[in-house]
């Protein structure tokens, strides 16, 4: 679900129109909702993972976090670039994020990595669905962006899913 730009619109040089460039913003905004909620999911599993992986656990969930930071800054400066209002605050993502809430019952390496390989999955694809919406739009630079996103949380995706193979 998009978030719907109610914030004020800046004047940019960017020439896509208007109503290219809001409907752009709102599926960005969208997704970094999304980012935003699996970096502070990512941090839980980091803080409570218990267990005989513990340090490598430890450790990729903490590199997953910062990953997904970095990634919600570039959303958020794309959200800025195209004239919105980046919309990032805690109760912001906590009411728009379409992440499911984290299992805070979980306590072994294996149950966190089930959760955020589910997790990332599904904002994975997201990515992938916003790659065809925003070219469809005429925004090849968001497109672009999207592109660069989902082969980054493929990769996270592959490290997490191969503690779940045999």
């Amino acid at each position: 679900m998009a978030t719907k730009t109610t914030t004020r619109a800046f004047n940019t040089s960017v020439n896509l129109s208007e109503s290219t460039r809001n409907q752009s913003i709102d599926i960005l905004n969208a997704r970094l909702a999304d980012t935003i909620d699996l970096k502070t999911q990512a941090k839980q599993a980091h803080w409570n993972v218990k267990g005989p992986e513990f340090f490598q656990l430890h450790e990729l969930f903490d590199t997953l976090a910062d990953h997904f930071d970095d990634q919600a800054d570039l959303i958020a400066e794309r959200v800025t670039a195209l004239g919105g209002t980046a919309l990032g605050t805690a109760r912001l993502v906590a009411s728009t994020s379409s992440i499911p809430e984290y299992n805070l019952d979980a306590v072994g390496g294996i149950e966190h990595v089930v959760a955020l390989s589910e997790r990332l999955a599904r904002a994975a694809n997201q990515f992938r669905t916003e790659i065809d919406k925003t070219d469809k739009l005429g925004d090849q630079g968001t497109s672009d962006l999207f592109t660069q996103l989902t082969r980054e949380a493929d990769k996270d995706l592959w490290f997490l899913e191969a503690h779940l193979q045999k």
